[in-house]
């Protein structure tokens, strides 16, 4: 039993036609028959933050929707979208990169629905610095003044969240790419960068270890941080209608098992060693269970329900890459997110809303 408990960037995709015709429909109401047993591939991360993909996908939310999914596993956010944007896969769900905003002014993607959000009431992104920083006095993100900030590219959540740290705690600091992951965590352990914010089944694991030492939240500056999206081609958007429903019907079911299991506490213990089972088969595959549980416990961050888009926090997001003129300036929000999927939040007063049916 279970101890339950963050220019343009590459050299692009060309452009699409985008087309106009739009329609809204309810997230659960998806007739099934016009999809067909479509083959989709799904774009992920071997993170908890993609739970809800790997849900819908153990438990047959996706063939319930006649979509027979296939996953391909990335190691950072900008390849992904330059996969959806080249059809190399239908769907993704990840942050909203400088590649992803330059892919969507290109006509190539849109964004169609939202996936995982920092929730304050929830244990979320942890920020983290080496043990040689830690030792040094950095013993918070106030004391990061010209010390070096780990990113995987320029223009990518890590960079965003860095950035936001640095213009409210008035500080510098320096950002240096490192392009996956792995390498990362091999430059923290190693002191060769000073800090880096990364989802809790990462940071928490490495702190117990001893590697690193958790210093802050980002929900302390980033309170309703949207920090995934889920996006597609233009094309599926806007000519795949039935199939893109019926993939985002299946997502937000994904994410309400979840949420009720590791969130909300709502289906008994013996719901929540299933889930941890089921994420385990993505996450820390490496680890027998028993050692992998605890991490993805203590790993887990609110998706958001039934794929709602906070569209504040994307304003803000496409605030900071135009001011850093990472991707183009007369570019809209309007441009990039496709609103009739599902619905939209205004962080400030968090009404939910619907677009008006065009």
């Amino acid at each position: 039993m279970f101890n339950l408990q963050k220019k343009p960037l590459l050299a692009l995709i060309g452009s699409l036609a985008a087309l106009s015709t739009m329609y809204t429909t309810n997230a659960f109401a998806q007739d099934t028959a016009a999809v067909k047993n479509t083959e989709i591939t799904v774009g992920a991360l071997h993170f908890t933050s993609h739970a809800a993909t790997f849900v819908a996908l153990e438990r047959g939310y996706f063939k319930q929707q006649s979509l027979d999914v296939k996953l391909k596993f990335f190691q950072a956010a900008q390849p992904m979208a330059v996969a959806v944007a080249s059809k190399d896969v239908d769907y993704a769900v990840t942050a909203m990169s400088g590649g992803l905003i330059s892919l969507a002014d290109k006509g190539a993607i849109k964004i169609i629905g939202g996936s995982l959000s920092e929730d304050p009431k929830v244990s979320g992104q942890k920020i983290v610095v080496s043990n040689k920083a830690f030792e040094s006095g950095v013993t918070d993100p106030s004391k990061l003044d010209g010390k070096t900030w780990a990113i995987s590219q320029k223009g990518s959540s890590f960079h965003y969240v860095g950035a936001q740290i640095e213009a409210q705690d008035h500080i510098t600091m320096h950002f240096k790419p490192l392009q996956k992951v792995g390498a990362i965590i091999g430059a923290m352990k190693s002191g060769q960068v000073d800090a880096w914010s990364i989802v809790p089944h990462i940071a928490k694991p490495l702190a117990d270890a001893g590697a690193v030492h958790i210093i802050g939240n980002v929900s302390d500056y980033l309170p309703n941080y949207q920090v995934t999206t889920i996006f597609t081609s233009t094309h599926n958007a806007t000519q795949e209608r039935d199939q893109t429903q019926a993939f985002l019907t299946a997502i937000a079911k994904g994410a309400a098992d979840y949420n009720a299991a590791m969130i909300d506490h709502t289906v008994g213990q013996k719901g929540e060693e299933d889930m941890v089972k089921l994420i385990h088969k993505y996450i820390y595959t490496d680890q027998p269970l028993e050692k992998a549980a605890p991490s993805i416990i203590n790993g887990s961050m609110r998706l958001n329900a039934d794929n709602v888009l906070n569209m504040a926090s994307l304003q803000n997001q496409l605030d900071w890459f135009q001011k850093g003129k990472m991707v183009n300036t007369s570019i809209k929000l309007t441009d990039i997110v496709d609103t009739h999927y599902v619905k939209t939040i205004d962080e400030k007063s968090m009404d939910a809303k619907k677009e008006p049916t065009k």
